[in-house]
Order: structure tokens, then sequence, then C-alpha cells
């Protein structure tokens, strides 16, 4: 029986670089409201995810 193919990865670390870009920007438009919180993790997560 036949070894599975190994799983490719679907973003690349350029592509995490610009969607944390784009967070960062949209960070600074809502920086007042509560949702801020929501992305600010996520743009912390997506520079650990990307090595930094």
């Amino acid at each position: 029986m036949a070894e599975p193919s190994r799983a490719r990865a679907v973003l690349s670390n350029e592509d995490f670089k610009l969607i944390r870009e784009a967070v960062l920007h949209y960070l600074k438009v809502i920086e007042d409201k509560p949702e801020s919180v929501k992305f600010s993790n996520l743009y912390h997560r997506l520079g650990s995810a990307a090595g930094r």
C-alpha cells in the first residue's frame, strides 16, 4: 500500500507577511473598537507563523 503524499503548505512565508501587513493597516483603522483585540492577536499569530 502506498504512503499518502506529503501535505503542501497552502500559504508561503511571503503570503503571511502580506496578510500581516494588511491586518496591521486594518488595526490602525479600528484601533478604538473592541474587535481590535482580536485583530491584534491575529497580527501576532501571523508573525509567529511566518517566523517574524
